[in-house]
């Protein structure tokens, strides 16, 4: 009897490097910057075109009304910061580490507010405090003057007041933020050692806020630059502010020149402040 062969392995052949079909990264690239490039580069790129007009430039550098605008723009926006900073971080103290029913119902709609529209706000704040809001109606109703005392509204004082009610809360989100990661055994530590609600605020809490406040105050500080709405539903006489100024030349007056050279200017403070709020959103973790 013949003995049965072992039926020998077939034979594989070696196995061939499959090609490569990724797509190079600029390819997927392309698409997104063309139309980053079409909606906001080529129309940035023509007003900067229009700014550069032959003496554009030094025309609107020259003019009063470009200083006293710039001046009004920096001063009702760090005044609003400042403003924010501080009710802000009063509030989220509150909220945080005050135990009151609701509490969690004010946190949540902090979040919503910050998508409300800056001219809401506003309207709001005519209704109450208007010429003709409830405040100086019911001044009227009681003493029967011809009309009530609340007209600050369309002083630069009530464009800081407008501005500090929509802002604030951009200040208390972060902090909130940083007080939820707070350690609780530090403040009841220093309770335990006698320290008073003043000292633990300035000594344990305030030195945590810290990198929230700083990133929370140039997010502010960014957005209340390039504010327009707030300035123009007031009706503030004689509040001028770089964007004001650019729909005043560009709408009312038709300078196109002079009024790219005011938008140019305003977008390079918003940039320059955006990198440093970046800067310091990064160091702060957020």
């Amino acid at each position: 009897m013949a003995s049965a062969q072992a039926a020998a392995p077939p034979v594989v052949a070696a196995d061939r490097p499959a090609r490569s079909r990724t797509v190079p990264a600029w390819v997927w690239a392309l698409p997104p910057v063309a139309v980053l490039g079409l909606v906001f580069l080529y129309p940035l790129g023509l007003v900067v075109q229009e700014s550069l007009a032959p003496g554009a430039y030094a025309d609107v550098f020259a003019s009063a009304s470009f200083r006293d605008a710039l001046v009004t723009t920096v001063w009702l926006a760090v005044g609003a910061t400042v403003g924010c900073l501080v009710l802000g971080f009063v509030l989220a103290l509150i909220v945080a580490f005050v135990p009151f029913p609701g509490a969690k119902a004010v946190s949540r709609f902090i979040d919503v507010f910050l998508s409300f529209p800056s001219f809401l706000i506003t309207l709001a704040l005519l209704f109450v405090y208007g010429t003709v809001g409830m405040a100086n109606g019911l001044w009227t109703g009681v003493t029967g003057a011809a009309e009530g005392p609340f007209h600050f509204l369309t002083t630069p004082w009530g464009v800081l007041l407008a501005e500090i009610t929509y802002f604030t809360p951009f200040v208390m989100r972060p902090l909130l933020a940083a007080f939820s990661q707070l350690d609780t055994a530090q403040l009841e530590v220093a309770s335990s050692l006698g320290a008073r609600p003043a000292r633990i605020v300035r000594k344990v809490i305030l030195p945590e806020a810290l990198p929230a406040l700083a990133a929370g105050g140039s997010l502010v500080l960014v957005m209340c630059l390039n504010e327009f709405g707030i300035v123009l539903f007031t009706g503030a006489k004689g509040v001028t502010t770089l964007p004001m100024l650019v729909y005043s030349k560009a709408i009312l007056e038709s300078d196109y020149a002079a009024a790219c050279v005011v938008a140019v200017v305003n977008v390079a403070i918003s940039v320059g402040l955006y990198a440093v709020y970046r800067v310091v959103s990064k160091r702060a973790g957020a």
